[in-house]
């Protein structure tokens, strides 16, 4: 099982039970196909560097996961074909990133 990290960015247009129901729905999707979920965060609205579809900000999410490499082809795939996504990117994690990952998970726990 390969360690991945998948940063997603939905529309901004959107209510808090659709922005919900979405990421849950993609969470379904990797569990599914025998995914290990190690962290799931909601960094919210953000304003974007650049204009993506007439918009300038967007609600930005980040899974961290165990799983096949077959899964991310259907996790990816429902990407492309869901209009509430605007943009997204899946990293196959290192060594050194996936320790990099659990400094920074660390860091967020003092803080809150």
């Amino acid at each position: 099982m390969n360690h991945y990290e998948t940063v997603f960015i939905l529309n901004p247009v959107l209510s808090d039970d659709q922005i919900k129901e979405t990421v849950s729905k993609f969470e379904e999707i990797l569990t599914s196909n025998g995914a290990k979920m190690i962290s799931k965060e909601d960094w919210g609205l953000k304003k974007l560097a650049y204009t993506i579809q007439h918009k300038k900000s967007g609600f930005y999410h980040l899974f961290e996961y165990q799983v096949k490499g077959e899964a991310i082809d259907a996790l990816e795939l429902t990407f492309r074909r869901d209009e509430r996504v605007m943009r997204y990117l899946t990293v196959k994690l290192d060594k050194h990133a996936v320790s990099w990952a659990e400094r920074r998970r660390e860091k967020l726990k003092q803080k809150a």
